[in-house]
């Protein structure tokens, strides 16, 4: 298994594509040895907006893919580098050995009920579950119910991991791009499954910290959170805020989240052991809190900021926890990062990418800042924000074995 990735910045007085779509697939072939690749995942920064139907046309003369998969992107990640809100293309190559690759697109309305039988939900991306594929996702927010296609998939492939962010660039339906070998489509998903000898491993970092203690849900409906140990969900919060450090609490107006954890059967939850979902408003009258996550009565919820420092304390954190853990031998890795985070949160540029290599190490990083990021928490998928999430990709066995 061999990786590759490239970042092409152009200049901004002159966006024209087909320069830096030559140079990127130039620079994979380079460091592919001249080989086509088996993958090529590819992003292209909205400033090309009205030449995104020459992309795949391009690739494939150029490169020649067995697959290639990708999208619009407001931010670009390659070759070590990070760039956002500039005329850019970014690609990561893999040519992986005894690897079956199914790619597809699919629209909003293609999309099985979540009671349909699993069998529905292989048909819909020609896959099946006996193949134990892991997945990259790639939908497009304006135009595909995300969290139904995440949803599906979670049930008819329990075990597989998914990953991937959602299409960025664009302030109106119809003007992302997805692609998918030689076809560019404006609506829906592409993804890709990946199954044989690899083996795809996960890292999310959500960004924030728990403040307070841990709490039980003791009256909610659906996604309004009513009360919690059995006072209102807002006389608790206030109970946690006026604990809180003066800055912390100003930070509390602006960056204030729900975690909810995902395993109830562990008796101390600490950071990462929480789906982190916005807080979206409250109900003065009732004191109850609105959450962008439907709850359960006896769940084990807690309050969490998020700031520059917390994000890149979190991200520290879930790397190493992925290093301690696993054996260093991954082969190449793709980044879905959050638009809200990069220069724009820590001020410098490159954050992640630096972060990521001095944990895991020099291995070809790619990806985009996304609209939305796809990740696991506790062993389901989720839809998330302000999140980076990697999917680091190592063969099970040396090929020929």
């Amino acid at each position: 298994m061999r990786w590759a990735s490239t970042l092409q910045v152009g200049d901004r007085g002159r966006n024209t594509l087909t320069p830096l779509l030559t140079a990127g697939l130039e620079d994979i072939r380079d460091k592919l040895g001249g080989q086509s690749p088996d993958l090529l995942v590819g992003f292209v920064a909205p400033h090309f907006m009205n030449e995104f139907d020459h992309v795949p046309a391009a690739v494939r003369v150029q490169l020649a893919p067995r697959c290639f998969i990708g999208c619009s992107a407001g931010g670009l990640i390659g070759g070590w580098q990070e760039v956002e809100r500039e005329p850019a293309v970014a690609f990561t190559a893999a040519i992986l050995p005894d690897v079956e690759i199914k790619p597809f697109h699919v629209e909003d309305e293609q999309c099985p009920d979540l009671d349909d039988p699993p069998e529905h939900w292989e048909d819909l991306v020609g896959n099946e579950s006996a193949n134990h594929p892991a997945f990259i996702l790639l939908p497009d927010p304006f135009s595909l119910r995300v969290d139904t296609l995440v949803s599906g998939l979670d049930f008819a492939f329990p075990d597989a991991v998914k990953v991937g962010g959602l299409a960025s660039g664009a302030s109106q339906p119809g003007a992302n791009a997805l692609f998918l070998n030689e076809k560019t489509f404006r609506t829906g998903a592409v993804g890709v499954g990946l199954s044989g000898n690899l083996v795809v491993e996960t890292v999310v970092a959500q960004g924030c910290r728990p403040i307070g203690t841990a709490m039980r849900v003791t009256k909610c409906d659906r996604n309004i959170l009513y009360e919690l140990n059995g006072m209102p969900a807002v006389s608790a919060l206030h109970e946690v805020l006026v604990d809180l450090a003066p800055h912390e609490q100003q930070l509390a107006r602006h960056a204030l989240f729900l975690g909810v954890a995902m395993d109830e059967f562990k008796e101390e939850h600490n950071a990462g052991d929480f789906l982190i979902r916005n807080i979206l408003g409250l109900e003065p009258v009732s004191g109850a809190l609105v959450v962008g996550e439907r709850l359960r009565s006896e769940r084990t919820v807690q309050f969490h900021l998020r700031d520059a420092a917390t994000s890149a304390d979190d991200l520290r954190f879930m790397l190493k926890r992925y290093t301690d853990t696993h054996e260093r031998n991954a082969a190449g890795a793709l980044l879905f990062s959050c638009l809200g985070r990069g220069q724009y949160l820590y001020g410098i540029p490159n954050h992640d990418s630096d972060c990521f290599r001095e944990y895991v190490g020099e291995i070809p990083l790619g990806g985009f800042f996304c609209n939305g990021e796809i990740g696991p928490v506790g062993g389901s998928t989720f839809l998330h924000g302000y999140t980076s999430s990697f999917g680091i990709f190592r063969a099970k066995e040396p090929a020929g074995t």
